[in-house]
């Protein structure tokens, strides 16, 4: 039996589910509104104040949606109540990032800055040498921190770079002269 996805999910106030046909589910709360349409396999039920994830089969490819179903689920309901944030940290001489309405601009090091635009429904919010990016949506959150990440990614001499908060860079011996 998959251990995620036959853990129910508790709906907590001020949420809404709603199951339409070929299991799109629609999850309002406090923070916004997600829809997503999930494997038509898998049997998505509300049952007093929970959800519940179960498969018809025990196939192989049952099995691993029964636990991406209930994992998509729960990120979709977390996102509406609490939201999802991701940190990064800009290192390096003469590296920076801004913020003017909804363009950020980060000086990298190249002969001519960067700018990108917050995507609908992301914010990022600058802090001296630290960028978080807050939205609903886990996916979009992820994907646009890795995105400002991949305009420099850390160098593993200096360690100079974009890189998560969290990230460990694993640091090398530069050159030693010759004798």
């Amino acid at each position: 039996m998959s251990r995620i996805g036959r853990m129910p999910i508790a709906i907590p106030a001020g949420v809404t589910v709603d199951i339409a046909e070929n299991n799109k589910v629609t999850v309002k709360g406090p923070k916004g509104e997600l829809s997503r349409e999930l494997p038509s396999e898998m049997e998505i039920r509300v049952e007093d104040g929970h959800i519940v994830v179960s498969r018809p089969n025990d196939l192989k490819k049952m099995k691993s949606l029964h636990g991406l179903t209930r994992s998509l689920l729960n990120n979709m309901v977390i996102g509406v109540t609490n939201g999802f944030e991701k940190s990064l940290e800009v290192n390096g001489v003469g590296y920076r990032a801004s913020k003017s309405g909804k363009k950020l601009t980060l000086n990298l090091g190249y002969s001519h800055p960067v700018e990108m635009t917050d995507p609908e429904g992301l914010e990022s919010v600058v802090d001296g040498n630290k960028i978080t990016i807050k939205g609903i949506d886990k996916e979009k959150v992820g994907q646009y921190a890795a995105e400002i990440r991949d305009k420099r990614r850390p160098e593993p001499y200096k360690g100079k770079g974009i890189k998560y908060v969290d990230e460990v860079i694993r640091r090398k011996v530069g050159k030693t002269g010759k004798k």
